[in-house]
């Protein structure tokens, strides 16, 4: 258990000059001694402590459409629920008290409403007392409602009536929400499947009052490079917590009777997966050896197929532990791994992708073996009793296959392929497989060109399907289309129908250039990003016409609207406030800069609302220094800015500032290279972007250059010590849980893919700590004391804080208890803003 603080730690040398060098206002007077929580001017609390999190956008429908999942969500949390004690065992966060993952006791929702979105009506749906809800779950036939209530002690699961919000629990013993974090509905909406609390349970694992042994740690055979993980597991008792957090017992819930039925003995579950036809369960488990080099994800995993007494009736595939996440982090398959595995949305079996077997070698010693690219890849439909006889293959193809999708039957097959970065989206129809019909052929770094993302819906018995029309060979494509020019052409959605077996293309929804109109998905905003492109959509009826969207302006808060897209009508849901007007309406401008080497970028800058013309402001520089391999890539990067969506203000929002009378610049600040080596420019790119962005606004009159200061969190921070070292140009700076000292990062970080031995030139000169005894200004630094970020240990900020102090150089440094990578609580923030 990791050990608890109990004391706002600080460290002190910098009087107030963080506030007085560059006030434009009366300055609150601070005394940066304090080692207690304080609390900024009013108007900067009341800004970030807004109650946005009232707004809503409608997302989780029902399934006959005339329903939504309104959660009722909380504001900023208190401290003492970061308080509550956890452990981080292999890159993982554990409520151990409660025996499920820290985050549903960081994250919690006040129950929920739903909202019948014809009529208006709201139905409340309220946990009992002294608990909070997640994972609202509509079942298959819209009836009901499961979700997670939790409490300081337990999980349980509560199911409500959806047209009158009566709720009651459901499960006798609790969850065990550790790594199945997820329940899931029966495609009868009878039962609910999910891991429970085993009977009979050991009790928890304690740690030895004397240590029993010495950490014992021994190098791997072969390069088994990592990065700098820093909650890996370190003794034989992170090892027992881990297992004993990990173990629970599958079991099958009768939503009305209430009757557990439990399926096996209990096991490391990682995944739970129950088959249409509710006769079979996919199960993937956590393997044994555990390892102090790599995180959990790495470990072992058996994928079985159990029947619903638990005997394990097939092995899917076995996966070994990985010693290495270097080049695992976008890991390619095995040429014999089974990839893409699920059930089939008709319920006739599993299915999954694989190369075809290889070529065995000939009797006379020749190796005939195919290589890994020249096998074919397949398509396979796998049913039961998933023996070796069972096994069909149902498309193949000489090129290998990225993803493959279903229609409701079945019957067609829409499948992606990528070679040398294009895209080829495809139709495939089981009754001729010779036949192919092409969506689209995309080449994915031509982003003004997105395609779009394939349509889809939940399937009837569950899973997601391509949602067709016509006799099914019609398919839906929603995205958005960008403009090289941006600032002329900003960025509009686009919705349209497509017959793959005509080609013939109908445009359903198109966005309009004034207001920025998005169709409201399940998941995130469909923007442009690359791999599989699809996208389930809520709809109000099966013959798709009507959609949901939320529309905004520069100046006009998100709401939700149904629109009809047979007659164009619109329909507002919901009614979200605009909680900040006066940071809304500050005057934002963006310009394109040409710093010295002739490369071009884009710097913003947020004035106050009633900021005078001509007036020079003193200005916070926050930025993200981010790496390119050249101007075209840097940008496709920037396409996607919208300027006309509206200004989300969040609690670290730096144009908060804006009611002091700051200016708020935001630079982009790219680092321009060969691929591979970009961070050999590092400071001098850092330098000139800075210089030129500060150069233009100064001309502009905006800025006071005289009166500058430059900030930002993690690799942001990093960039401001390194301003700070290799500029002139700013008095301050503010550097959240960064990293200092690239030595502790020795085997690569952010993009920079070299090793400090293949690079030692580069590591040092990125490195601030090393040049510490040169900073041109005050550096205030923050840092959370449970940082779970690769690379940026609080160390880090100890060790910069030691050196800058020992070196008679302006600093202060806060440690915040409790905090990850970014401050979460309310007194955090609040403390933060005021320092």
């Amino acid at each position: 258990m990791k050990p608890r603080s109990t004391h706002f730690k600080t460290v002190f040398v910098l009087p107030a000059l963080l506030v007085l060098f560059f006030s434009t206002a009366p300055a609150q007077k601070v005394d940066l001694r304090t080692e207690a929580y304080i609390e900024p001017p009013e108007k900067i609390a009341e800004a970030v402590t807004a109650p946005w999190h009232l707004n809503v956008t409608l997302r989780s429908i029902s399934p006959d459409g005339k329903r939504f999942i309104v959660p009722r969500a909380t504001g900023l949390p208190d401290i003492k629920i970061y308080a509550k004690p956890f452990v981080n065992l292999g890159e993982i966060e554990f409520d151990h008290l409660a025996s499920r993952a820290r985050n549903f006791t960081l994250r919690r929702e006040n129950g929920f409403e739903i909202f019948e979105w014809e009529t208006g009506k709201k139905i409340a749906v309220r946990p009992p007392r002294g608990g909070w809800t997640s994972n609202a779950t509509w079942s298959p036939d819209g009836k009901k409602i499961a979700y997670f209530r939790h409490t300081d002690r337990n999980t349980h699961i509560y199911v409500a009536d959806a047209l009158t919000g009566k709720t009651r629990r459901i499960t006798r013993r609790p969850v065990l929400a550790t790594m199945v974090t997820s329940f899931q509905w029966s495609s009868d909406s009878r039962n609910i499947l999910t891991v429970l609390v085993p009977k009979n349970r050991k009790p928890m694992p304690q740690k030895p009052a004397v240590a029993n042994s010495p950490l014992v740690n021994l190098t791997n055979d072969g390069k088994t490079p990592n990065r700098t993980f820093p909650n890996l597991l370190k003794t034989p008792y992170d090892k027992q917590m881990l297992e004993w957090l990990s173990t629970g017992q599958l079991a099958l819930i009768d939503v009305n009777s209430r009757k557990t039925r439990e399926i096996g003995t209990p096991d490391m579950f990682t995944e739970i997966d129950l088959s249409p036809d509710g006769r079979y369960i996919r199960t993937v488990v956590m393997q044994k050896p555990f390892a102090y080099t790599v995180p959990v994800r790495n470990f072992g995993r058996l994928e079985s197929i159990l029947d619903l007494s638990g005997k394990p009736i097939a092995k899917v595939q076995e996966r070994k532990i990985r010693y290495s996440t270097i080049g695992n982090r976008n890991r390619q398959p095995t040429p014999n791994e089974k990839r893409s595995v699920m059930w089939r949305p008709d319920g006739k079996g599993l299915s999954y992708l694989q190369m075809e077997p290889a070529k065995k070698k000939s009797a006379g010693g020749d190796s005939s073996e195919a290589e890994p690219g020249r096998r074919k890849d397949r398509v396979v439909q796998w049913l039961p009793p998933f023996d070796s006889t069972s096994v069909r293959v149902i498309y193949q193809s000489p090129i290998r296959i990225n993803s493959v999708s279903y229609s409701q039957d079945c019957q067609t097959l829409f499948l992606t392929q990528m070679k040398n970065g294009k895209q080829h989206l495809f139709a495939v129809q089981l009754q001729d497989t010779s036949k192919t019909y092409t969506l689209y052929r995309w080449n994915t770094k031509d982003i003004w060109k997105f395609p779009g993302s394939l349509v889809m819906r939940l399937g009837k018995l569950g899973g997601k399907v391509v949602r067709t029309a016509g006799d099914g060979t019609q398919v839906f494509f929603l995205g958005t289309r960008y403009h090289k020019n941006p600032m002329e052409h900003p960025p509009v959605q686009f919705l349209y129908r497509q017959d793959f077996t005509s080609g013939k293309r109908d445009t359903l929804f198109a966005g309009s250039e004034e207001v920025y109109e998005a169709v409201t998905t399940r998941g995130p905003r469909v923007y442009y990003r690359r791999g599989p492109q699809t996208t389930v959509l809520p709809v109000a009826d099966p013959e798709f016409a009507t959609v949901f969207t939320t529309r905004e302006t520069p100046t006009t808060v998100p709401d939700s609207y149904a629109r009809n897209l047979r007659d164009g009508n619109l329909k507002k849901l919901t009614s979200n406030k605009d909680y900040t007007p006066d940071l809304t309406h500050a005057r934002r401008y963006r310009f394109r800069v040409r710093r010295v080497d002739g490369f071009k970028f884009w710097v913003s800058i947020t004035l106050p609302e009633n900021y005078e013309p001509g007036t020079k402001l003193p200005a916070m520089f926050w930025f993200y220094p981010r790496e390119y391999t050249g101007q075209k890539d840097y940008d496709r990067s920037v396409a996607t800015f919208n300027k006309n969506a509206f200004p989300r203000i969040y609690p670290r929002s730096m144009e908060i500032l804006t009611r002091l009378g700051y200016a708020v610049v935001r630079p982009d600040c790219p680092i321009v290279g060969p691929k591979g080596k970009m961070n050999n420019h590092y400071v001098p790119d850092l330098r000139n972007s800075l210089w030129a962005a500060i150069d233009l606004l100064d001309k502009k009159g905006f800025i006071d250059r005289d009166r500058l200061a430059i900030g930002g969190h993690s690799y942001g921070a990093f960039g401001t010590a390194n301003a700070l070292i290799h500029t002139p140009f700013f008095k301050a700076g503010i550097a959240g849980d960064g990293n200092y000292n690239r030595s502790l990062t020795p085997i690569t970080f952010q993009n920079e893919n070299r090793y400090l031995w293949d690079a030692r030139e580069v590591y040092v000169r990125m490195s601030p700590l090393f040049w510490a005894d040169e900073p041109n200004g005050a550096l205030l630094m923050y840092h959370g004391l449970d940082d779970n970020n690769v690379g940026t240990f609080p160390i880090n900020s100890e060790r910069m804080f030691h050196v800058l102090d020992g070196l008679g150089k302006k600093a202060a440094l806060y440690m915040y208890p409790y905090e990850h990578h970014g401050p979460a609580t309310r007194q955090t923030l609040l403390d933060l803003w005021a320092r």
